[in-house]
């Protein structure tokens, strides 16, 4: 995918930053990927643990320089990014994909394998009236993008508030460690590092990075974490009303069916009131 030049490999020889006019901690350059080494670093993580205001501190100024951060979790249990088989060379550009059609295919595949059009589907074979059930209150037919949401904070500093939120519970993750990646826009880090997560749900992370672009431009998200398998997004126009949170839940269910039919709210209409409505956070995790 396109890539705006990268400061990181300046940071082997100046690993504080300071010449990029950062003020880093010791820390980690990781060009692990699934394939050997990558011809340059990744990204940066922090050789401690996160702590609150961590974000707030360093983001600015990274940012400046095309340096986005995230949270990324180096704990034993699934490894760190070092561990995670990125594959940076496999990803295509999120510009060179529309978020409706990509939502519209997925949804109609799921549909599809439900009422037993597909041989080849996901492990879970949904019965044609689970499948009623789950997507209520819609129906087979893709419903279509959910409109646009007024802000109401400003993206960046309701990032850095979820941020900090992850870090102070201390459930979400076994060792947080605050990362730079470059990247031209928060939407696009997965796919710029080549993130595996969703792997079993499409290989191209750089597909849903496109969804995730439409999202920043519609709600005002920004990636704020990511493990091996979980991605978590803060939000600053989270949809408010019913009928607005079904819309957007729709577009999580086709984005990570996981999440539903896998997860605590086991219909649209339940995920959207629990999971959509007022939130400030999306989590997905794929099987």
């Amino acid at each position: 995918m396109a890539m705006l030049p990268n400061p990181l490999p300046r940071l082997a020889t100046d690993p504080s930053g300071r010449a990029l006019g950062l003020e880093l901690p010791p820390g980690r350059l990781i060009d692990a990927t699934s394939e050997g080494a990558w011809h340059e670093p990744l990204l940066w993580h922090a050789g401690r643990s996160a702590s609150s205001g961590n974000w707030a501190r360093l983001a600015p100024p990274a940012s400046r320089l095309g340096l986005l951060p995230v949270l990324v979790d180096v704990g034993e249990q699934v490894g760190g990014p070092d561990q995670w088989e990125l594959r940076p060379g496999k990803m295509s550009y999120p510009g060179d994909h529309d978020a409706d059609e990509v939502l519209a295919g997925f949804w109609e595949d799921y549909v599809a394998d439900a009422s037993g059009i597909e041989e080849d589907g996901p492990d879970l074979e949904p019965t044609v009236e689970d499948l009623e059930e789950t997507l209520a209150p819609f129906g087979p037919d893709w419903p279509g993008l959910a409109p646009e949401r007024a802000l109401s904070a400003d993206p960046d500093v309701r990032a850095a508030e979820i941020a900090d939120r992850l870090l102070e519970d201390g459930s979400w993750f076994e060792d947080p460690r605050l990362a730079l990646v470059p990247a031209r826009r928060s939407a696009d880090i997965p796919a710029a590092l080549g993130w595996p997560g969703p792997l079993n749900h499409e290989n191209d992370t750089a597909v849903l990075c496109a969804v995730l672009r439409s999202w920043e431009d519609r709600f005002g998200v920004r990636v704020v974490a990511l493990t091996y398998d979980q991605l978590v997004l803060s939000v600053a126009a989270p949809p408010a009303t019913r009928a607005e949170a079904e819309a957007v839940a729709a577009e999580h269910f086709a984005f990570c069916p996981d999440n539903i039919v896998q997860g605590h709210h086991e219909t649209v209409r339940a995920y959207a009131e629990h999971a959509v409505r007022d939130q400030r956070m999306w989590s997905f995790w794929w099987d």
